[in-house]
């Protein structure tokens, strides 16, 4: 008799990046077999990219965390720990032992209460939050706050979009995008600056592609040429660190040929005069001033030209982490914001701002408060923690003794990777929440294995602000992240401040302390709004498009907060005549994705569809420069080096730059940088490091 297989269609939300792409799945005995796009999809449109397509293998993946594990070396350190439970553990291998979910969360709960007890409650910090979903995202921050009574929680944004919420609360009052995605087939002029959103956001990237098809309506603005900008009227490749310097010199064009909305002005902001006053007589906001800089002299022409354009125009203005992870990165936004607020082109369909959020749930993270200074609903606590890197450097102070980690391989992607492992390294306790053994879980003294967002419940915000429920498209046995907090806060004696049965639950509570954003997003709603999802704010309705008739400042109106430009790196080198030269020392890195890829790959790397694209990463060096350093370099910079990584020479990055991946560990990509960070908010400068070339040949293997 032939066994019939039941298959099932189960609709869902993709698990990747912060566009939040509707998938639906085909599941046939509690395996997905095929994840694909409804026609209908309103993120979609119908279309995956090949992560969301072909990168769910992880699920079933033989590594899987499925079992807590605790390090033999953590227990000997604590004899009163293995003691109390040594009945209840078993042999993993040489490194672990294992247990079940009660003994892990007595054992956590144990070493918490000792250190809090022993050094208190500050020395206590949770780093992640931003790839599960909302409800664990609360529940996290909540446990840091309530049940540890510690004020150092943080999320992945402080390496990505930081800038954006600082630059743009400072000027507008909110730090989210103004407009749904599909305003792009309304606007009449687009802007992308840093950000190469063809791969990096490539659901988005196809309404950009097709308008700019239809209508030549598109202006790229970065450090190289991304594939995006083959479809760009101009392809603005730019010196590295001058996007300040590029967005003043555009308001100078708009303001110097009286190009700016005087009623939206008038009307809608404060202080345009002084503004005004302050570039006019900025002596880098003339775009004549790239005539100076050699290489790059076409940019005093093509500036102008993407100014006007702008400001006369339905326009929107879409960014990524190659404006937000510079030392300016901040004011960069806020000189995105100005451009807006000059022209009208805020608040209205058609016409908006864009920061691309890069993971599945960072915006929903900080929604939550998975942020030192603020809570959720972005409301300003008693006290605020400390950033990321300040708790790197409270470590080695001995200051921080304990840290909760969930989803976030901070010794991966964070910078300054030698001393962020001499910083864990002081630590007397790491736990870990992980799908699979990364660099951090290796690190952890507990690692509990969790659901991945492909089977729990629960809710998730993407760039435009949408919230979608997903639900599991597999059952798993595993625990939620949310449910491994509330045993753990349980045990440590905060159990009436967490006694959640269901994700629904959280949700509640969430609704109910974040009512500006979420009071109307019951489960109810969101279910029957699956597919197309709803944005905050919800009241009754949702909110499409912000800043219609006020911005969420305390006095509605937009402000302009100046910051002029001041020559330094690059810029600075080509003025004094000392950047082009022949020697291997000297050139300028950034870094970024691949299509194939998502962050520390600890995803994608296990679909071969998508892994054997890109096993290693990849750095992209100039033509002129094949001769000189073969088929594989090392970089070094001032504070530290990679491995030796494989070299593509091109002629979309110009001389004396390079671009490369960050993708695999081994590579050590971000041991190149250091400390410095945006001069507000603490994001790392990973868009720009000077590095040395040492080529090493063919036959040295990366790692």
């Amino acid at each position: 008799m032939t066994k019939i297989i039941e298959k099932k269609e189960i609709e869902s939300v993709c698990t990747y990046c912060g566009v939040g792409c509707d998938i639906t799945a085909v599941v046939e005995e509690n395996r997905i077999t095929k994840i694909f796009a409804q026609k209908d999809g309103v993120v979609s449109e119908g279309k995956l990219c090949i992560k969301g397509k072909y990168g769910y293998d992880f699920v079933e993946a033989k590594d899987r965390i499925r079992e807590p594990r605790i390090k033999r070396s953590f227990l000997a350190k604590n004899p009163h720990i293995q003691e109390a439970v040594s009945d209840r553990l078993t042999v993993f291998d040489s490194d672990y032992m294992t247990c079940d979910l009660d003994t892990a969360t007595t054992v956590a709960a144990m070493k918490l209460a000792q250190i809090k007890a022993q050094y208190g409650s500050e020395s206590f910090c949770a780093i992640g939050g931003a790839r599960t979903s909302c409800e664990s995202a609360y529940a996290f921050q909540k446990f840091c706050r309530e049940t540890m009574e510690s004020p150092h929680v943080d999320n992945c944004a402080r390496v990505c979009h930081s800038p954006s919420l600082k630059g743009m609360r400072a000027t507008i009052g909110e730090g989210a995008a103004t407009n749904p995605y599909n305003d792009i087939y309304a606007c009449e002029y687009m802007i992308v600056i840093g950000s190469n959103t063809m791969e990096a956001h490539p659901i988005i990237a196809n309404r950009i592609m097709d308008m700019a098809k239809k209508h030549n309506n598109l202006s790229v603005i970065d450090v190289r040429e991304t594939k995006l900008a083959r479809l760009a009227k101009h392809n603005c490749i730019i010196p590295f660190e001058a996007n300040l310097l590029i967005l003043n010199m555009m308001a100078y064009v708009i303001i110097d040929e009286e190009l700016y909305d005087v009623s939206f002005i008038e009307n809608r902001t404060k202080d345009f005069d002084l503004f005004k006053e302050k570039i006019l007589n900025d002596p880098y906001a003339n775009p004549a001033f790239f005539k100076e800089i050699e290489g790059y002299a076409y940019l005093a022409k093509m500036i102008p030209n993407i100014a006007r354009e702008y400001a006369v125009k339905k326009s929107m203005i879409f960014w990524g982490l190659g404006i937000t992870e510079h030392l300016d990165g901040s004011y960069a936004v806020m000189a995105i914001t100005h451009l807006a607020l000059m022209t009208g082109n805020i608040g209205k369909t058609g016409a908006g701002l864009m920061p691309l959020r890069g993971q599945n749930n960072v915006q929903g993270a900080c929604d939550m408060g998975c942020l030192p200074y603020y809570l959720p609903d972005y409301q300003t606590p008693d006290k605020s923690g400390l950033m990321t890197p300040q708790l790197m450097d409270a470590m080695l102070d001995g200051k921080i003794k304990a840290l909760l980690n969930m989803g976030e391989d901070i010794v991966h992607i964070h910078p300054n990777v030698n001393k962020t492992e001499a910083a864990l390294d002081q630590l007397e306790f790491i736990m870990t929440q992980e799908l699979f053994m990364t660099e951090i879980a290796q690190r952890a003294d507990i690692v509990i294995g969790v659901r991945s967002a492909y089977e729990k419940t629960g809710v998730y915000v993407n760039a435009m602000r949408r919230l979608h429920l997903s639900q599991p498209l597999v059952k798993s046995d595993l625990p939620d992240d949310w449910e491994v907090l509330t045993e753990l806060a349980q045990k440590l004696g905060d159990g009436e401040n967490f006694d959640f049965e269901t994700s629904e639950d959280v949700w509640n509570e969430v609704r109910e302390v974040a009512p500006r954003r979420f009071s109307g997003a019951d489960y109810y709603r969101l279910e029957r709004h699956r597919k197309r999802g709803m944005q905050w704010p919800i009241y009754h309705e949702d909110t499409p498009i912000l800043h219609l008739l006020d911005f969420r400042t305390e006095d509605g109106l937009g402000r302009y907060v100046y910051q002029q430009y001041e020559p330094r790196g690059m810029v600075q080198e080509i003025l004094e005549k000392r950047f082009y030269h022949d020697s291997l020392e000297g050139y300028y890195l950034t870094t970024g994705r691949t299509l194939a890829h998502y962050n520390n790959a600890a995803q994608t790397k296990r679909s071969a569809k998508l892994d054997t694209k890109y096993d290693e990463d990849l750095l992209l060096a100039p033509l002129e420069d094949a001769a000189k350093l073969g088929g594989r370099v090392i970089l070094r910079s001032e504070y530290g080096e990679s491995e030796a990584l494989a070299v593509k020479y091109t002629d979309k990055v110009k001389p004396k730059t390079l671009f490369c991946t960050f993708h695999h560990a081994k590579s050590r990509i971000n041991a190149l940088f250091g400390d410095e960070c945006d001069a507000l908010i603490m994001t790392a400068r990973f868009k720009s490091v000077k590095v040395d070339v040492i080529p090493v040949g063919d036959e040295v293997a990366c790692g």
